[in-house]
C-alpha cells in the first residue's frame, strides 16, 4: 500500500519521556516529508502547544496538519487556516467553574497562546502550561474574561479527590459533554462526541483520501479510536496494552525512536 498520511500522537509517542523529538525522529521525519508524506500531529494538547514541534518538523513548508483537543480543532499548518471546530456550549462554562470552586480545584481554559485561570500558582495548573510551553495568563474573574466558545477546558487537582468531580460530572452532564481523565491530576471537559478518529474522518474527506492511505502510530487510550479507523494502526512498545492488541503493529517505545523506526519500514523510499 502506498500510505500518504502519517498521523502521530506526542507524549509518549513520537515525544521521549523527557517530551523531546529525538534527533532520529526529526531527520527520518524530514526525510519522510520530502519524499511526499503528509503529517497530522493529533493530540490532546491546545493547538499553541503543538505549534512548537510542527514547527521543528517543519510543517509549514511541507504542508501538514494539526489536529489539537484529540480532534476539537483542525488546522492546516501552512495557511493557518482552521478547517474543522468543535466547541464546548457556552451555557456549560459556568456549571464547569462552580463545580471546581466548589470542590477547592482550578479550572483551566485557553486564550489564544495563553492558559487562562484564576490559580496561576497551581502545581498542576503549571504542570499544563510547561508541557504545553505556554504562559499563563491569572484572571480574577475566569467566567468575564474567558473569550467563548472554547474547545476545551480542564478541572485539575489531587487524583484522589478528582475522582469525585469526575463521576459527579460525568452523571450531572451525561449527553451534554464528554467527561475524562487524560492524567490522574487532568479532569478533560470536551464537546460531546470528541474522537481522533472521527476528526480524521473530517479531515479526509477534504483531503480526498481514503482511510486505506493513513497510517496513525499512539500508546494511549485516545489514541484507540484512531488506530483501529486508519488503515495501518501502529502502537508503540509503551502504549497500554487495549492498544497494542487492536494494533496492526507494534513499533519500539518513544524512547527508542519507535516512531522513527516504523516511518523507515512503512514509508521511506531508498532513492
Amino acid at each position: 500500500m502506498d500510505y500518504k498520511l502519517l498521523v502521530l500522537d506526542l507524549d509518549g509517542t513520537l515525544t521521549n519521556t523527557k517530551k523531546e523529538i529525538t534527533p532520529r525522529n526529526l531527520e527520518v521525519l524530514i526525510r519522510a516529508q520530502q519524499q511526499g508524506t503528509k503529517l497530522v500531529l493529533a493530540s490532546g494538547r491546545p493547538t499553541y502547544g503543538i505549534a512548537p514541534l510542527a514547527d521543528k518538523l517543519h510543517m509549514e513548508q511541507f504542508g501538514g496538519y494539526i489536529l489539537s483537543y484529540n480532534g476539537g480543532e483542525i488546522i492546516d499548518w501552512k495557511t493557518k487556516k482552521e478547517l474543522y471546530a468543535n466547541v464546548l456550549p457556552n451555557a456549560i462554562i459556568p456549571q464547569l467553574y462552580e463545580c471546581a470552586k466548589q470542590n477547592k480545584m482550578a479550572i483551566l481554559s485557553y486564550d489564544g497562546d495563553r492558559v487562562i485561570t484564576e490559580n496561576p500558582d497551581d502545581e498542576y495548573v503549571l504542570k499544563e502550561a510547561y508541557l504545553n510551553k505556554m504562559e499563563i495568563r491569572a484572571s480574577n474573574d475566569f467566567l468575564s474574561d474567558l473569550s467563548l466558545p472554547v474547545p476545551k477546558c480542564l478541572i485539575v487537582g489531587d487524583p484522589e479527590l478528582l475522582m469525585t468531580v469526575e463521576s459527579d460530572l460525568s452523571i450531572r452532564l451525561q449527553g451534554e459533554i464528554s467527561v475524562y481523565r487524560s492524567e490522574p491530576y487532568f479532569l478533560e471537559l470536551v464537546p460531546l462526541g470528541i474522537d481522533k478518529a472521527q476528526s480524521l474522518a473530517v479531515l479526509l474527506d477534504k483531503l480526498g483520501m481514503k482511510r486505506e492511505e493513513m497510517v496513525a502510530i499512539g500508546d494511549g487510550y485516545n489514541d484507540l479510536s484512531m488506530i483501529q479507523f486508519a488503515g495501518l494502526g501502529i502502537a508503540m512498545a509503551n502504549a497500554q496494552e487495549p492498544v497494542k492488541k487492536a494494533a496492526d503493529y507494534i513499533t519500539l517505545s518513544n524512547d527508542e525512536d519507535g516512531v522513527a523506526a516504523a516511518v523507515e519500514k512503512f514509508f521511506l523510499v531508498e532513492k
